[in-house]
């Protein structure tokens, strides 16, 4: 077994997260937010070494690789042909943080929001394609990842080409979808 008591692990294909509680055989038991302890197979279950959010606290921007990426992108940008919409800048953005979607999102558990900013991500792909926007920008901010691996699933789907969007504008944060 990969895991050891006590190891902080995410669910695949869910919004459950916890620490490993027990194991047996063939099960993991895991110890959610929520003080229930779940049994899962370990296929089903991603270590986690940290925390997205600490993670990001000690990004450099100053990183070697995020460099060569910035330059990569800015060189790939020039050589692209740009429509008149991108040329005057008109790319749809859509915040998908919960404060920008609901009033207040007091009495949402974590599933509650996920799946409204899953449905506003999904309504926004479909008013895109319907009004023929070529892209769109999702910013879904750094977190601990969930949302916008939901995102990814969601862009395979429609087939959709998607990559980071512009660090200098969006930081880590953001996905930009071409249609």
């Amino acid at each position: 077994m990969k895991f050891k008591i006590g190891d902080k692990v995410l669910v695949k294909d869910s919004v459950v997260k916890g620490k490993v509680a027990k194991l047996l055989k063939d099960k993991v038991f895991v110890l959610d937010e929520d003080g229930f302890e779940l049994p899962y197979q370990e296929s089903q279950l991603i270590l986690v070494n940290i925390e997205q959010s600490k993670l990001s606290l000690y990004t450099d921007i100053n990183n070697k690789m995020l460099l060569q990426k910035e330059r990569l992108v800015e060189g790939t940008r020039r050589s692209t042909k740009k429509s008149k919409q991108e040329k005057y800048g008109v790319v749809m953005e859509v915040d998908l943080h919960v404060e920008k979607l609901v009033k207040s999102k007091s009495g949402m558990s974590n599933a509650d929001i996920l799946n409204k900013q899953l449905d506003t991500a999904n309504h926004k792909v479909n008013f895109a394609i319907k009004n023929r926007i070529p892209k769109i920008v999702f910013i879904h901010g750094v977190g601990e990842g969930v949302l916008k691996e939901e995102l990814y699933r969601l862009f395979h789907r429609y087939s959709l080409r998607f990559e980071d969007a512009s660090y200098q504008k969006y930081g880590l944060g953001a996905t930009e979808v071409t249609f």
